[in-house]
């Protein structure tokens, strides 16, 4: 999993059939404190209705995406799965 941020919307109005009614959404990867990583932006089908500017908790595994879409015909391999609302870490 990854740490991303939300950064555009993707419409397609033609796509795989397993795809239909899900909207994908357009990330690149963050640090904790909210600051962009890599230059490489990535395309994730998003399951909670996160949106431009949100930070998000990114699945990339093939296999845990299959599982959480409950379909292995599925042509995903990142999902979004979680909207981060804040981050504490104890530097003790």
């Amino acid at each position: 999993m990854i740490l991303a941020k939300v950064i555009g919307n993707v419409v397609s109005t033609q796509k795989n059939k397993n795809l239909k009614g899900h909207k994908l959404l357009l990330v690149k990867e963050v640090n904790f404190e909210g600051e962009f990583i890599n230059n490489k932006d990535a395309l994730a089908i998003d399951l909670i209705d996160a949106g431009i500017g949100d930070t998000v908790i990114v699945a990339r595994e093939g296999d845990a995406v299959k599982q959480i879409l409950g379909n292995g015909d599925t042509p995903v391999n990142t999902v979004i799965i979680a909207i981060v609302d804040n981050i504490d870490i104890n530097e003790e």
